[in-house]
């Protein structure tokens, strides 16, 4: 039986899909056993009042969903993968905007219930992620050469640059 594969999946890094569907599953796992049940590592929300850390998980969310509706906007405008390098909208800021956005889901809530453990894990996903980065640049960089290479010179691989020229 062959497993039937979007287009485009030959950008990214083999079985992604795994990494995208377990890491925030355990994410959640832990942020929840410890933020509502076990509370090891929550001290911290102590003193950091609660309509705090509310206000922030709502505005990292919602920076988070607009990275990710915007990159994806631009990057699937059509059911196939674009054969050319996308250097305008958000992909002028950051490279990854998507990955991004998903990367701030995690830091929300974090802000809404801060659990040393689940940072902890969070650095692990950082680490993840920025390897499958890594990865699927070099994809790029042999697809698109110098082209992407000049990319990479002018725009953050993971911090957006809002004074970009």
């Amino acid at each position: 039986m062959k497993i039937k594969r979007h287009d485009g999946h030959e950008r990214e890094i083999p079985n992604a899909h795994i990494f995208h569907a377990i890491l925030p599953i355990i994410f959640i796992i832990v942020w929840f056993l410890d933020s509502n049940i076990f509370q090891i590592s929550t001290f911290l929300n102590g003193f950091v009042d609660f309509l705090i850390r509310l206000i922030l998980f709502i505005l990292v969310f919602t920076i988070a969903i607009t990275s990710i509706m915007l990159s994806h906007r631009a990057l699937f405008k059509s059911h196939q993968p674009p054969n050319s390098l996308i250097t305008n909208g958000i992909l002028g800021y950051v490279r990854n905007p998507m990955y991004l956005g998903i990367l701030l889901i995690y830091v929300a809530f974090i802000f809404l219930s801060i659990s040393l453990i689940s940072i902890g894990f969070f650095i692990i996903i950082v680490l993840v992620y920025n390897w499958m980065v890594n990865f699927e640049e070099k994809i790029l960089e042999n697809m698109f050469d110098t082209q992407f290479l000049e990319y990479k010179k002018k725009v953050p691989k993971w911090i957006p640059n809002p004074f970009k020229k």
